[in-house]
């Protein structure tokens, strides 16, 4: 009787230096990359030839060596805030401005006025001061989409979150939630997140009909998510 063929063993495939981790289904019907930070997967049915397993990969290459350099450039943590940092505001840039004696965060016109401290006790500091100063323009944008959307008389509260995987939430009651560090994008950013969750007092999933509503009052939302993606992940680090 014949001995089977032995499986080909993988190439040592590299994409930006990293090691491509290949993973075969016998459920799969696609070829797909995955690209997360500091490992790449392909993932594969189980009997589609290497070669063109190999090509597949070499055909999107580009696209995954941007997405581990954007991951390792977000690896990168920020410098300590200092006098003179800036501090993004829905669009516009003040300046962090260290005064001692200041009792509470102060905003005068394009500075924020803060007591010195030590590194966490100003990121603290800072954050608190983003918390209160986010909540009214929030929910002021929140409160313009709900009207917009002919669902003013469906919306809850309006509050602040702290979650570390949403932007924002919205329950079966009309309350939303909207993440303090949209305040550090650009406002047409927050607009966005606003927007998503108001149009869920419409329709509480993403159907079409859903997409159709936020695409009506934000034709370029699709913007905005790129944005978001690429650039969120920074956002609520001081």
């Amino acid at each position: 009787m014949p001995t089977p063929a032995r499986p080909r063993p993988q190439p040592a495939w590299t994409v930006g230096g990293v090691p491509v981790r290949l993973k075969r289904s016998a459920r799969r019907r696609t070829v797909t990359l995955r690209v997360q930070p500091g490992a790449v997967t392909v993932h594969a049915p189980a009997r589609t030839p290497l070669d063109l397993i190999q090509a597949f990969v070499e055909a999107k290459r580009g696209w995954a060596e941007g997405h581990l350099a954007r991951y390792a450039a977000q690896a990168i943590p920020p410098a300590p805030l200092a006098d003179g940092s800036p501090l993004p505001f829905f669009g516009e840039t003040l300046v962090l401005r260290l005064v001692p004696g200041t009792r509470a965060p102060v905003r005068l016109g394009p500075e924020l006025h803060v007591s010195p401290g030590d590194p966490d006790t100003l990121a603290r500091t800072v954050e608190a001061w983003y918390r209160r100063a986010a909540l009214p323009r929030l929910r002021a944008l929140t409160e313009e989409y709900a009207e917009a959307l002919g669902a003013r008389d469906r919306l809850g509260q309006v509050r602040l979150s702290r979650a570390r995987t949403r932007w924002g939430s919205c329950t079966a009651r009309g309350d939303i939630r909207l993440h303090w560090a949209l305040a550090r994008a650009p406002r047409e950013v927050a607009a966005y997140v606003a927007l998503h969750e108001a149009a869920h007092l419409l329709e509480f999933n993403h159907s079409p009909r859903y997409w159709a509503h936020v695409s009506h009052l934000m034709p370029d939302h699709a913007r905005q998510r790129a944005w978001l993606k690429e650039h969120g992940q920074t956002l609520a680090r001081l």
